[in-house]
């Protein structure tokens, strides 16, 4: 007799899964950072860790969202052959109604980012459907689950290339990172797929994610055989680049390297490297028939005692007062407690402020003097203020970057670095780009203390937004100088380390 899978324990399991992820943080990502945090000789990536850290334990006790980008869903299922789906619906109908119930779940709503028509109109779909599923049939009479939800600054850094046979992996691995900056926010960790075809190759990258981060007990026993080997490598020289937390130069990068390999054809090597953020989100279960599956809640004794607290050197900056010439007293480096009002944008609003300004239409709001955060912050509950409101990928915006200094803009506020072109557009007009901890987003969302529409309401988490901050942390990542954090301090912290022995 076949088992039978319910159409509502797939539905319930899926929804369940997918909230568990948003809040909780997989224990041994946690365990691992709180090492990398004893471990972090650099001020600036032990601050950012303590964030992360911070922020992850204040998410798992109010089951909100550690990020604000709530992420792609992908689900990869090994179906029992001996399985039939009890259901009216294909699988992947089914599986999309337990993410359309976990991301408008209305105790802890999270934010829509699925957009359909993705070459053109761009239209979001409102319930974060649909997901990404991969589906291998294997003997069996259970089905497995393998839930992830990928945020988009980790998933933009992919990388891919169809290697000749006697390319080096190692080689091409360690030119790829330093381009990849700071975007996917680490420290997280690698996934690489090696062979196959092109897209077999990306698969066994993000099904290497599912992994259990495992380092620490592989370099105690040591390498079995050559896959393992090549981790051990890779994991040594990409932390030895010295790029840290957040970017921000240290000695954790990446906390572990997962690979999974696939026959490939004589003339080919294809090789996948996907990256995983410092908000990593992945669950596991199993359906036999009996019923949904729940996961097992983590203690809150297992997270490390790490509380971060605002540097003693952090300096309080007042936004309604800021001028021209506090900004240029800023240096690279310099961490920052932001106060007061500030406007806030993304992709969307950019790009319609550039449409308006080409017609000569007036905007919404004035950017003279002000600053602007990077930011699409997840809908609030309850008494909140705001959802969970962690910075984005700053490197999107670089093409608007000069037009908005135009308008007065004093400073900018994202994750990750700049590029040449928002550099020079900083430098000309002597402002700053002040970076917020990617990974923080629930923290950061307690220094806000108002929030209100002022323009785009229609283009929802990406309408533009009037927040009062207190005491919100940033970094100075580029001063008037044009000098970037970004660019520096990985070559300090790639010396030192060399020169040192940092490494274990």
């Amino acid at each position: 007799m076949p088992t039978i899978i319910k159409e509502a324990d797939v539905i319930e399991s899926v929804a369940d899964s997918l909230q568990f992820i948003s809040y909780y943080h997989p224990m041994d990502y946690i365990r691992a950072l709180g090492e990398a945090y004893k471990a972090e000789k650099s001020p600036a990536a032990k601050d950012a860790i303590a964030q992360i850290l911070t922020n992850s334990r204040m998410c798992a006790e109010g089951h909100r969202p550690i990020c604000q980008d709530t992420g792609i869903v992908t689900v990869i299922v090994k179906w029992g052959q001996d399985c039939v789906l009890e259901s009216d619906m294909s699988l992947q109908e089914v599986v999309d109604e337990g993410v359309r119930r976990a991301y408008l779940h209305p105790e802890n709503k999270l934010r829509a980012s699925i957009l359909a028509d993705p070459a053109f109109t761009r239209r979001n779909t409102k319930d974060n459907t649909p997901s990404v599923i991969h589906i291998d049939m294997v003997p069996g009479n259970s089905v497995r689950f393998d839930v992830a939800a990928k945020g988009g600054g980790s998933e933009n850094k992919s990388k891919f290339k169809m290697m000749n046979p006697s390319d080096n992996i190692v080689d091409w691995v360690l030119e790829m990172i330093p381009q990849m900056g700071a975007g996917w926010c680490p420290p997280g960790m690698l996934g690489i797929g090696i062979g196959g075809t092109a897209e077999k190759a990306m698969v066994l990258a993000k099904e290497s994610l599912m992994g259990s981060i495992d380092m620490a007990q592989l370099k105690q026993r040591g390498a079995k055989n050559d896959i393992e080997e090549l981790r051990i490598e890779l994991f040594d020289k990409v932390n030895a680049l010295g790029i840290g937390a957040q970017g921000l130069g240290g000695l954790s990068t990446i906390l572990d390297v997962k690979i999974m390999d696939y026959s490939t054809h004589a003339a080919s090597k294809p090789v996948a490297m996907i990256p995983n953020c410092a908000a990593t989100r992945h669950a596991h279960f199993s359906l036999d028939g009996s019923g949904p599956s729940y996961l097992e809640q983590p203690k809150l004794s297992e997270w490390p005692e790490v509380e971060w607290k605002p540097s003693s050197e952090a300096k309080r900056v007042y936004l309604d007062k800021l001028d021209d010439a506090e900004v240029k007293t800023w240096k690279h480096g310099d961490r920052i407690l932001l106060n007061g009002k500030m406007l806030t944008g993304r992709d969307a609003a950019h790009k319609r402020i550039k449409d308006m300004l080409d017609k000569g239409e007036e905007l919404p709001v004035q950017f003279k003097n002000r600053v602007i955060y990077y930011v699409g912050p997840v809908d609030p509950v309850g008494e909140e203020v705001v959802g969970p409101a962690g910075p984005t990928t700053a490197t999107r915006m670089d093409k608007f970057t000069d037009m908005m200094l135009d308008e007065g803009l004093l400073a900018m506020v994202g994750k990750a670095e700049r590029g040449p072109m928002a550099i020079e557009a900083i430098k000309k007009h002597g402002s700053a780009y002040l970076m917020a901890v990617g990974g923080s987003a629930y923290l950061v969302s307690r220094a806000i203390k108002g929030s209100k529409v002022v323009g785009f309401e229609d283009l929802g988490m990406e309408a533009i937004y009037e927040f009062e901050v207190e005491d919100m942390p940033v970094t100075v990542a580029v001063d008037s100088n044009g000098d970037s954090v970004h660019h520096l301090a990985p070559l300090v912290w790639q010396e030192k380390i060399k020169k040192e022995k940092l490494l274990g």
